[in-house]
């Protein structure tokens, strides 16, 4: 997302040159990342943290570095229940007229597995994949009585509505709602849960430093450095590693 790409490069030029010589140099140097990943880890970054000229900026980049219009709007639907209804309708709007400008068809194929009848199941069994059985059979049973419609909103709404959806495969899925959580602030239980959730599908600490490096720019030293913290905590380093 250079900055030298908005109206802060004739405004704002000695800005634009720290940053992006921070972002662009610094940050990939440190912490390698594929384009396409890279991209997308940033842009759900910018849809929890909201932002429309940067957003516009990094829409594009994410088409220019091979996100395909079909994972560009999963990011976005996943958004919803993590970000609210207000930010990622916010950036769907933004997108649609991006998409536009290239000339892309919309709607999008459709991407749903589930019907209103198997959401609840499937995105049950999803669920205990990515989190682990027995951490979700403990969140029903402490859940008090009047709130466990929120425990069963969470397996059919955000598990089976959202994850079990094609266009991204669960651990790509499981990078942007650690993104998106991070961006957030004051998410720190969640992000830790998804820490774990990331190593469950795949995603291993290098992967994951990694992408907090590269969110960074995006949303600070605060939301990152408590990210740190929680990567520490449930993945801490091998001595190899600290070496």
């Amino acid at each position: 997302m250079p900055l030298s790409a908005t109206t802060l490069a004739t405004t704002d030029p000695e800005l634009v040159a720290v940053v992006d010589r921070f972002a662009a140099e610094d940050v990939p140097r440190d912490a390698p990342l594929d384009a396409r990943p890279r991209a997308l880890v940033r842009l759900a970054a910018l849809v929890a943290t909201g932002g429309t000229a940067a957003l516009r900026v990094e829409l594009d980049d994410a088409l220019a570095a091979g996100v395909t219009p079909v994972e560009l709007k999963e990011l976005l639907y996943q958004a919803v229940p993590y970000v609210g209804l207000g930010r990622a309708v916010d950036v769907l709007v933004v997108a649609n007229e991006l998409l536009a400008d290239h000339e892309v068809e919309l709607p999008l194929p459709g991407q749903a597995t589930v019907t209103r009848a198997t959401r609840a199941t499937d995105g049950l069994a999803v669920q205990k994949r990515i989190v682990d059985a027995d951490v979700v059979d403990a969140m029903y049973a402490n859940a008090p009585a009047d709130e466990q419609h929120v425990q069963r909103y969470l397996s059919a709404h955000c598990f089976g509505d959202h994850y079990t959806r094609g266009g991204l495969d669960v651990p790509t899925r499981e990078l942007l709602t650690l993104a998106m959580l991070v961006a957030l602030g004051g998410a720190d239980p969640q992000v830790a849960g998804h820490v774990r959730a990331n190593l469950n599908v795949g995603n291993d600490r290098a992967t994951l430093l990694a992408v907090l490096t590269q969110l960074l720019p995006v949303v600070g030293y605060p939301r990152t450095l408590n990210a740190l913290r929680a990567l520490d905590d449930v993945a801490p380093p091998t001595p190899e590693e600290e070496s």
